[in-house]
């Protein structure tokens, strides 16, 4: 404040001032007075050229800082004005700082398949710590599980239950059962439930959290690979909720794509359609039994002998 109406002259003084100042801040974690004293640097607005990698530092320091603090809002707002530059560096670091900031912001957001895929990507960086590197590929795996039930959540289970790391995660069993398409049990959920942090056990607007609105998504479909139809009433028990609540859910997912099938009203009852499906998944494996015969016939027609010894030798066998 007693430099502020010369700070042009003292640039340099007040940008060293001001991150000393934002240091002790953070170690004394009162980390919105440190962002905010780090905000006040002039990156933009004064004399003095910084280096890019000067400003995405500061930019990415002010994003974590607020972060902490659990203001996304702000946080995004920084996180935004460093990927104008994160993309002009070479600074290996500070691109992987622009990733972890990037993907809590989606996080926070809720866009939990984009905050698995940053993570993800966090988890096979050299660069990083091992334990660094299973804390993001278990933050990958959390997002996941809480993503809406849909193919973009399907390929990127599949992603991680290919990686054998994954087996290492306490929230492993969850995950497998996700990719696998079984049922899972409301008390499965307790263990898991202990890794989620404050903003992932929000309410949403229909008073069930975060967690089980995916889940019952997920029940959603996995009951769909079970059954070809199935009334409100068995729906309800199967996905432990109540019979309104699994209409509404299967409606929802149905109008929007994710879900195959349709509902009769009159009889209560939700009917799957998969049938498309398999009979597209039985031609082609009719198709390739035909070619396979075609190619036996021309090498009967070629090598007659050596295709009735071949044949011969399979009946005696």
């Amino acid at each position: 404040e007693i430099i502020a109406p010369r700070v042009i002259s003292f640039e340099d003084q007040v940008g060293a001032i001001r991150q000393h100042l934002a240091d002790i801040f953070e170690r004394e974690q009162n980390w919105t007075q440190a962002a905010l004293t780090l905000v006040g640097i002039p990156l933009e607005t004064g004399q003095k050229q910084y280096s890019v990698d000067y400003k995405l530092e500061t930019y990415l320091k002010i994003s974590r800082l607020y972060l902490e603090d659990d203001d996304h809002v702000q946080g995004e707002m920084y996180i935004n004005r460093a990927a104008q530059l994160q993309t002009q560096t070479k600074n290996e670091e500070l691109q992987i700082v622009y990733k972890v900031c990037q993907g809590r912001v989606l996080d926070y957001k809720r866009k939990f398949i984009e905050a698995a895929s940053r993570y993800n990507e966090l988890s096979y960086k050299t660069a990083i710590h091992e334990s660094e590197r299973m804390t993001a590929l278990k933050n990958a795996a959390i997002c996941t599980i809480l993503a809406s039930a849909g193919q973009q959540r399907s390929r990127m289970l599949a992603t991680l239950y290919k990686d054998e790391r994954v087996q290492q995660l306490s929230c492993f069993n969850i995950l497998e059962k996700m990719y696998l398409d079984r049922l899972i049990k409301r008390t499965e959920l307790v263990e898991f439930e202990k890794l989620l942090q404050v903003h992932q056990k929000a309410t949403m607007a229909d008073g069930s959290t975060i967690l089980e609105h995916a889940v019952i998504q997920h029940n959603l479909l996995a009951a769909s690979k079970l059954y070809n139809n199935i009334t409100f009433m068995g729906l309800g028990a199967l996905l432990e909720i109540p019979p309104e609540k699994a209409e509404r859910t299967a409606s929802k997912m149905i109008t929007e794509g994710r879900l195959q099938g349709h509902i009769d009203q009159i009889d209560s009852t939700v009917h799957f359609e998969t049938k498309a499906t398999l009979d597209s998944w039985d031609k082609q494996i009719q198709n390739l039994c035909f070619q396979v015969n075609s190619v036996i016939d021309k090498i009967g027609a070629a090598e007659p002998d050596w295709i009735n010894k071949t044949i011969e030798s399979q009946m005696i066998s």
